[in-house]
């Protein structure tokens, strides 16, 4: 009935805007840590610290909007939970504490879950198959587009301004949203309320985790957002405090790191039709692994040229595109029957380490350039470890027709 949703630009645009809402929400707001710190008397460790708790929110909101999307439809949540993203966003807005902020952002991570968990389902809703693979490539373009431009964006409004006016922006963008749903959506699953919620929250988390092949996709899957959700959290710290670039200079800096997501994203696209997804993560593990040695050994140097830092840091974020869709296919391949809550599995357990991540790399912060790369470093090497372990971890993996015929 609602197959043709799958070729309306407007359709694919808006739920794109809502996978990348998120990210622009986290991007636009980095610029302005340093002077809201200065504005609000506070410490730089602590004001770092709205990208984590707004990463902790996101993480605790997916499964509840997941579930509840499933008994009372698509709109009503996304209505419900970006409604309070937008309120949650004035109040960031207009607070005059460190406290009230944190707050703010933590709730406004829970709104923000429901655009990032509805807008897989929808796909899933009016889609299938390559179809389905086609949208959630043109979502993943759009949404890439918003750690590119959004540093630069909130840099200028900083200049222009003050450190409260990407907040505002970010309020404003709600509401924008909000809009284009209205005119863009149509609910797209038909509700149902049989059977208890947790018991099917319970017998699906429970088939997850008893498929070794999911779980070694998940292990995958959880590591590299500690590594980038630390650097991003200190990013402007670090390059504005310690290698003394301007903020103006931060947001074009920035921006290299999304596209080095954009170009792996379309590499990516280009070697799924001729290479297997696990001979795909293997190459993302192998670059994850020289990025993370070299970080490691920066940190161990407690210096280094800006140039071979940032490089290291576009590396790792290059791998992301390869490493996170293929793994996500790797873990979702055996559970066809439960693909919706197992989704949530993967993005909840990936912003609960995100998140923790960004919170440890703010704590650790202390204005060396060790401790600013040291948990990417870290994390960039066990991923190498892990996937050499996979003979152990997963000794079988699940092939497809498509597969088999390039093997």
């Amino acid at each position: 009935m609602n197959q043709h949703l799958a070729h309306k630009p407007s359709f694919i645009i808006t739920l794109g805007l809502m996978t990348g809402i998120a990210a622009l929400t986290v991007d636009l707001s980095l610029p302005a840590i340093p002077a809201m710190v200065n504005a609000l008397d506070t410490t730089l460790s602590r004001g770092q610290k709205i990208v984590g708790i707004f990463m902790a929110g996101m993480a605790f909101g997916q499964i509840p909007a997941g579930l509840l999307s499933d008994r009372v439809g698509r709109l009503p949540v996304l209505y419900l939970f970006l409604t309070v993203f937008a309120v949650s966003a004035a109040v960031a807005a207009a607070a005059n504490s460190i406290n009230l902020i944190l707050a703010a952002r933590f709730v406004q991570g829970f709104g923000a879950a429901a655009a990032i968990v509805l807008s897989r389902a929808i796909v899933r809703d009016v889609a299938h198959g390559q179809e389905a693979a086609r949208l959630m490539s043109l979502m993943t373009m759009i949404f890439t587009f918003a750690p590119v431009i959004a540093p630069s964006i909130g840099a200028l409004l900083i200049t222009r301004w003050d450190w409260r006016a990407p907040f505002i922006v970010i309020a404003g963008c709600a509401v924008l949203m909000l809009l284009l749903i209205r005119v863009n959506l149509v609910e797209t699953h038909t509700p149902n309320r049989d059977g208890h919620p947790l018991r099917q929250l319970h017998a699906s988390i429970r088939e997850f985790f008893s498929h070794r092949q999911s779980v070694f996709g998940l292990m995958l899957l959880v590591l590299p957002p500690a590594g980038y959700m630390s650097v991003i959290a200190v990013s402007a710290a670090m390059t504005v405090e310690i290698y003394g670039y301007s903020v103006t200079q931060y947001g074009l800096i920035f921006a290299l790191a999304g596209i080095s997501i954009l170009i792996g994203s379309m590499l990516n696209r280009l070697l799924v039709v001729r290479f297997s997804q696990l001979k795909l993560i293997g190459l993302g593990a192998g670059l994850m692994g020289l990025s993370g040695a070299q970080l490691l050994l920066i940190a161990w140097l407690d210096a280094a040229p800006f140039w071979w830092l940032w490089s290291c840091v576009c590396l790792f974020m290059f791998t992301i595109a390869i490493m996170m869709a293929n793994a996500t296919v790797l873990a979702l391949d055996p559970l066809p029957r439960i693909a919706g809550v197992a989704s949530s599995i993967l993005g909840t357990s990936n912003n609960i380490v995100g998140a923790t991540g960004a919170i440890i790399g703010a704590t650790l912060y202390d204005g060396s350039v060790r401790n600013s790369v040291l948990i990417m470093g870290v994390v960039g090497v066990l991923v190498t470890v892990v996937f050499l372990f996979r003979p152990v971890l997963c000794p079988t993996v699940v092939k497809h027709p498509q597969e088999l015929a390039r093997d």
